[in-house]
């Protein structure tokens, strides 16, 4: 199944990381990064902020990295399969 792309042309990871993510995220991140976890996406809702999404080196498990460091595993996000 296709799905049309709401963000249009906007990468799903943007360049300009810091615009988006805070310290606490980045320290989380960097952590997380040595287990080959990665930045899959950042959702950005207009009006509403910003939620980073990482997946496992497998690209089998999905987390959402919390505006306070900590790795939600169990979002309760629902995510294109």
């Amino acid at each position: 199944m296709e799905y049309e792309h709401k963000r249009g042309e906007v990468d799903p990871v943007p360049d300009n990381l810091m615009k988006f993510l805070n310290e606490d995220q980045i320290i989380a991140y960097h952590g997380v990064e040595r287990f080959g976890w990665y930045i899959k996406f950042i959702r950005r809702p207009l009006f509403q902020r910003s939620i980073c999404v990482l997946s496992n080196p497998e690209g089998s498990r999905l987390a959402v990295l919390e505006e306070d460091g900590s790795i939600d595993e169990d979002p309760g996000i629902q995510f294109r399969g």
